[in-house]
């Protein structure tokens, strides 16, 4: 029996990944200090398998056959629980880093190679450092509330997240950037800008959203600028209207292209927004799984 059989079953540190859309799920383990990634998840990546039927006997095939070749992948594997297709939290099996390496090695196809430098690119990455320094801001009690909505509160996000990896973390861009052919604001009125932003009010959802869009026109930093925005946004969602955005109920595509067009016309990203909220604003898992589709949205653009 694994020596971390039932370890951990109330834990509530759940970390969504994203493999070509494919949600890749893993529990963090306090008591070990690593990542529990899902056995049937990674199945269902590496053989492009949308049944969870067939993801989860191809994998009791697989399993079987590993242990009849002797492969310790094939005996009794760590179970964690996780939400199965039926909503109920359900024991499933999950491998740690090591274990993920030795289950792709059993997937001769360019699936398994690729699954493997997304895996790698994920953890040591600078999106995947920030990432993990991102999870731990919810404990970080860095920000307090008088100063959330300001242009500080935006630096100090920016600074928590990107620390040690951007030598210019938190620092207000000095040259002018641009995206997809949008020019974001000149940076040499950008500081009379940013002080505009701040005093804009911030009492209503429709305000909330309005400063949100300005601050994204703004672009104060030279990379990483979505994702320091978004939680930005949350904090005063929470500070004004005890709500948050639960992300994960926002499709990427639509998303995107409502951030495109918010800056002539802000109704579809409002009622994307609007239909998102929850109540659910000390929840970490609520947190986490905002990062991680807020990291998601990011990919590729």
């Amino acid at each position: 029996m694994s020596k971390y059989k039932g370890m951990a079953r109330n834990n509530t540190k759940i970390s969504i990944r994203f493999f070509d859309d494919r949600e890749v799920r893993a529990i963090w383990d306090e008591e070990n200090n690593k990542w529990w990634f899902s056995v049937l998840d990674i199945v269902a990546a590496l053989t492009s398998q949308d049944d969870y039927t067939k993801t989860r006997n191809y994998w009791k095939y697989l399993k079987a056959k590993l242990k009849r070749e002797g492969n310790e992948l094939g005996s009794d594997t760590t179970q964690l629980k996780l939400k199965s297709p039926d909503g109920k939290m359900r024991l499933s099996n999950v491998l740690d880093s090591d274990g993920v390496f030795s289950l792709a090695k059993h997937f001769p196809n360019s699936n398994a190679i690729k699954f493997l430098d997304w895996f790698t690119y994920s953890d040591n990455s600078i999106d995947g450092q920030s990432k993990k320094k991102a999870y731990s801001f919810f404990e970080s009690n860095l920000i307090s509330d008088a100063e959330i909505g300001t242009t500080r509160s935006l630096q100090q996000i920016h600074a928590f997240i990107f620390g040690g990896l951007y030598d210019f973390a938190g620092q207000i861009r000095q040259k002018n950037i641009s995206k997809g052919g949008f020019q974001f604001a000149v940076s040499h009125f950008l500081g009379n800008t940013l002080k505009q932003i701040e005093q804009m009010p911030e009492s209503t959802f429709e305000e909330i959203v309005d400063k949100y869009i300005e601050m994204n026109i703004a672009h104060p930093f030279m990379e990483g600028n979505e994702r320091s925005t978004r939680i930005w946004l949350d904090l005063i969602f929470k500070k004004q209207l005890k709500r948050c955005v639960d992300w994960s109920r926002i499709n990427k595509k639509e998303y995107l292209n409502a951030m495109i067009s918010s800056a002539i016309n802000s109704t579809e990203l409002k009622n994307l927004l609007k239909n998102a909220l929850t109540d659910e604003i000390d929840s970490r898992e609520m947190f986490m799984k905002g990062i991680d589709y807020s990291y998601y949205y990011e990919e590729n653009e």
